[in-house]
């Protein structure tokens, strides 16, 4: 249910709304090119944040088993950003920025707290399940409210709103401005099942900890020795290696694809239907992979979603009119939570649960700074060229490597490792 509560921000704020909003209002009068590039600046700085801060607060939860109010915290920070966007007017560039970092601090770093849940909650099979229902869950949360958020924008009159050719820019922005609001308040309302039905983790002790330390220093100690502990988890790491590579070109057509469809003249309403299309295509689509996975391995399924992403970059270089964006919006729908779910799945079923909220704390971090390199290099292409049509390409690149990488990775031996762990520390206590 969490999925379905947070989705509803990605999709409308993150994907679908806010980015248009944001070139056409907040960032009216900027040159061509100008509020796309800072769009993508905003998302690097975002993601800078709550990379750097996650794997510390990663290992206080594990230390103080305190996943849950970590969650609440960062749930809402990004509902008080998200809903303070209904008072972003024409040219409010600074108010729209900070409170678009803010949100995305927000989403981002529950996502680290509720990710650290899932070994604790399925294990085995069942975990790639569960990762993929999450997310189709997340489709089917996220594309409700857009589906809403999407009449009320192209109808408003049928919702009592105002409507017609003389309206003042307050009444103009006013639909869009509602859509904001509804997704704090959906965000803050579907949260409340996992706060009052899920169990928090216990705290486990190290064989070496006692109680009463200082959870600050004690997470600085855990940190040192997981990420030396790294190097005995080495699936786990290069599982991690290739995520950071292949997950910069999906975070880099999930975040970019609605400003780059303005700037090539799109129509509004093509836009955030095509991203309503995604979401609901990527309902059955997200059991379905986890079908698939359970029929012919994780990692099968992941190189069958990475080769898909590497034909969605080909085909959106050559897109022109809105028919081939609802076309690339299909494919993206086939693929995005499948291959984003069994990613998580595959790392949570190598990690021991003791250490999850650290080692989850290390996902987040491969995970943000996936989410840096692609908009980086997205807007340093547009300073260079002009144009964001042959930033498009460089993608591909992500997704070949990243590939590479993950075709060393060792399941069964990552696994094991895995449990050994868990077996040693539950043996001590």
């Amino acid at each position: 249910m969490y999925d379905w509560a947070a989705s509803a921000m990605q999709t409308t704020v993150m994907v679908a709304v806010f980015p248009i909003y944001f070139v056409k209002v907040a960032g009216a009068g900027l040159a061509e090119g100008g509020a796309t590039q800072r769009l993508a600046t905003l998302n690097t700085v975002a993601l800078v944040v709550i990379a750097l801060a996650s794997p510390v607060l990663g290992a206080i939860s594990d230390y103080g088993g305190t996943k849950k109010r970590f969650i609440a915290a960062f749930m809402l920070l990004g509902v008080g950003a998200v809903a303070g966007m209904f008072f972003v007017q024409r040219g409010d560039l600074t108010l729209a920025s900070w409170l678009f970092v803010l949100s995305l601090i927000g989403v981002a770093g529950s996502f680290v707290f509720y990710e650290a849940l899932l070994p604790h909650l399925a294990s085995g099979p069942e975990i790639d399940r569960v990762s993929t229902a999450g997310y189709a869950l997340g489709y089917v949360g996220g594309g409700l409210l857009l589906a809403l958020n999407l009449a009320w924008i192209q109808k408003p009159a049928w919702f009592g709103l105002p409507a017609g050719p003389q309206l003042s820019g307050a009444e103009a922005t006013l639909p869009a401005r509602l859509a904001f609001l509804s997704v704090a308040a959906w965000w803050l309302v579907f949260s409340v099942p996992l706060f009052r039905r899920v169990p928090e983790p216990p705290a486990r002790l190290e064989p070496d900890e006692r109680r009463g330390e200082s959870p600050v220093r004690m997470a600085f100690v855990r940190l040192g020795e997981t990420f030396r502990e790294l190097r005995g988890y080495r699936q786990a790491f290069l599982m991690l290696l290739a995520f950071l590579i292949y997950n910069d070109g999906i975070q880099t057509i999930i975040k970019m694809a609605t400003a780059y469809g303005t700037e090539l003249g799109i129509d509004q309403s093509a836009l955030i239907g095509a991203i309503l299309l995604v979401q609901f295509v990527g309902i059955p689509c997200s059991f379905l992979f986890g079908m698939l996975a359970g029929r012919i391995g994780a990692k099968r399924a992941l190189f069958l979603g990475l080769l898909a992403y590497t034909a969605i970059s080909i085909l959106g270089y050559y897109m022109k009119t809105a028919a081939h964006f609802y076309m690339l919006a299909g494919l993206v729908g086939m693929v995005q939570g499948g291959t984003q779910a069994l990613s998580r799945s595959l790392f949570a079923s190598m990690v021991p649960q003791h250490k999850s909220g650290e080692f989850f704390g290390f996902f987040s971090v491969f995970e943000k700074f996936a989410g840096i390199f692609g908009p980086l290099i997205f807007a340093g292409t547009i300073a260079a060229t002009g144009s964001s049509r042959n930033a498009i390409l460089s993608v591909i690149g992500f997704f070949a490597v990243g590939a590479a990488i993950l075709a060393f990775v060792d399941l069964e031996a990552g696994r094991k490792e895995a449990a050994a762990a868990e077996a040693a520390v539950q043996s001590a206590g």
